[in-house]
Order: C-alpha cells, then structure tokens, then sequence
C-alpha cells in the first residue's frame, strides 16, 4: 500500500497448524497436519485474498465492485466492502449455501442469485455491469488477491520453521491459494529463507467437478468445461477456473498430482474428522483429507511423507451438507 491509511484488516491471517494424531495414524503416514483457514474473518481463506484486493481498491478510488462465487468469496468482498465503505455486488448461484447467502446481505452488500453454477453467475454479472464502472474482483482479474492468498505460503514456511512439508494437499476451485503458495515459496527462496527442496503440490476436486483433474491426467496444458458440475462442496464446484493453466503448471513444476473424491467420501471425512478429531470441516476441507488414503496407495504419500493439508472453511457454514450428517 502507498497509505497505510487504505488498509482494511478483520484481523484475517496467521491461522493455527493442527496436528492431526489419531488421523495420522489411521492413514499410515509419519506426519499428517491441518492448516485451518475457518479461523479467518468471515469463516474462510476467501479472507486473506479480499482484504487485498479491497484495501487496494479503496486507494485507487474504486467506489463499486462486483464478484462471481460459490459463495465464501462473495461474503468476505461483502465484508471488507462494508469495513471500506465500498457499494458489492454479489452474484451467486441460487443454491449457494443459505448461510453464504445470508451474510452478504447482512453486510448491506447487493446479492443477485443466478440460476446455475459460478459460470453462470459470472455471464450474469458480465451482462449487468457494462457500462456502470463497476470494478471486476473475479478470481484472477485483478492482480491483489493472489498477492492475499500469497501469505498462505509464507505462514506456511515459518510455522515450518523454513523446512517446508514434503506434500501440500489442497482442494481447488479457482485455485488462488495453490497458485499463490507456489509463487509465495519461490520468493522465499529467491530471498534465501528456504532452500531449493519445495512441496509436492496437489489439487484435490469432487467426482462431480474435475476439470483440473482430467486436464493433469491427460498432461495438458489447460483444462476443458466441465458440464453438469455437482457436489456438496459448493467452493469446488468451478467448471472450468480462469487460471486453469497456471494452476497445472504448480502441478507439474512441483512433481504433484490431482486427485478426485466422490461426495460420500466428502460427508463420511466430514463426521470421521469431526468425532475423532474434535474439527469440523468445510466439504471442501474434508475433500483433502479423503484424498490422503487415495494419494497414500498410490505412493504419492509414503509412511515416512510430512503431509499438510488445508480446510478452507468453517464447515458451520454449511447447514445443508449438515443437516446431510445428522440423518
């Protein structure tokens, strides 16, 4: 920032590591943790992306934006919008979890639910915003929220002590946080903090929506639409993210992978995780989790493997997939 004056901080960032004991030890591996983004401002790692993005915003004399999301994206721009006096609109799709809904527009912020999934909301609000100056906060259109989610690696790094994990499990949408670690641990080194040696990397998507995943088995370049998207894990349910090629290149330079679970596989990790463990994860959080057995027989995890893994939201904000586990 040029004015310190612009910030807008909820106090988002510096999130705990967990250690996952008895996890651990069902899984089979030496070291299994949990980064928990649901301690953010607004329940979710959305946070640390649009604090960024608005605090630069409201220094550059933006008055109005506007964002596409499966739904934590839009409540924390809501958020920071309204902590920066900044007029959003959100533009959802219409079976966005209730709660998602509900906390944009308690933050005064113009929600518009579209029929369909995020794409959809995203020709929408292309549609509505011409010609009235609003400002596009999409994932990727602008350059500060990959700045934000950027501090996912740097967090890492010292909570690591500057000896990174061997395999960063992380479940992926639009793929900011991948993307931003990976730029994140090339400063660290270019700065001298962590040596060459860096994390496997991998993508995590549903059954129902695996554009990236089909794109890395087929060692492609960029991923294709993924028509008819459906899961319980609403932030995963991306069709086909803008930054599809970027977030296969962090696969491919890292020597990761990507990885699908089904949607009962996501509900049983949720209720496992959560009665063993005392965490209760976000559908997509609980995605990684469930990826740890599939990676662990396909020797991508090894016994001896330090793993992390990311939840990147309160599972609180999903009382339908709640109410799901409660049957």
């Amino acid at each position: 920032m040029l004015d310190e004056k612009n910030i807008v901080s909820l106090g988002e960032g510096f999130t705990p590591i967990l250690r996952l004991k008895k996890l651990t030890a069902a899984i089979g591996v030496h070291d299994l943790q949990l980064k928990d983004e649901s301690f953010n401002a607004t329940g979710s790692f959305k946070a640390r992306g649009l604090c960024m993005a608005v605090s630069k915003a409201r220094e550059l004399g933006i008055r109005e934006t506007c964002i596409p999301t499966a739904g934590n994206a839009g409540a924390a721009l809501a958020a920071y919008g309204a902590a920066a006096d900044l007029i959003s609109h959100i533009f959802m799709p219409d079976d966005t979890p209730a709660v998602n809904i509900q906390e944009c527009r308690a933050y005064g912020a113009d929600v518009r639910l579209v029929p369909g999934v995020i794409s959809d909301a995203a020709k929408q609000m292309n549609v509505e915003m011409a010609g009235r100056g609003w400002f596009d906060m999409s994932t990727l259109k602008e350059p500060y929220r990959l700045e934000g989610k950027k501090t996912l690696g740097y967090e890492v790094a010292e909570q690591y002590e500057w000896d990174l994990p061997d395999v960063i499990v992380y479940p992926t949408g639009g793929g900011t946080g991948l993307i931003g670690m990976w730029k994140a641990f090339q400063e660290l080194e270019e700065l001298g903090f962590i040596d060459g040696r860096r994390p496997k990397m991998v993508s995590v998507q549903s059954t129902g929506c695996a554009p990236i995943v089909k794109a890395f088995e087929q060692r492609a370049a960029s991923s294709e639409f993924w028509n008819d998207a459906t899961t319980c894990a609403s932030g995963l349910r991306v069709p086909k993210a803008f930054a599809d090629s970027l977030i296969l290149r962090t696969l491919y330079e890292s020597g990761g992978c990507a990885v699908a679970v089904d949607d009962t596989t996501i509900l049983n990790t949720m209720k496992q995780l959560a009665s063993m463990e005392g965490i209760l994860l976000s559908p997509e959080g609980a995605a990684t989790l469930a990826a740890c057995s599939v990676l662990r027989d396909g020797g991508v995890i090894t016994r001896s493997s330090s793993v992390l893994v990311f939840n990147t939201g309160s599972g609180l904000k999903y009382t339908e997939v709640l109410n799901q586990l409660a049957q």
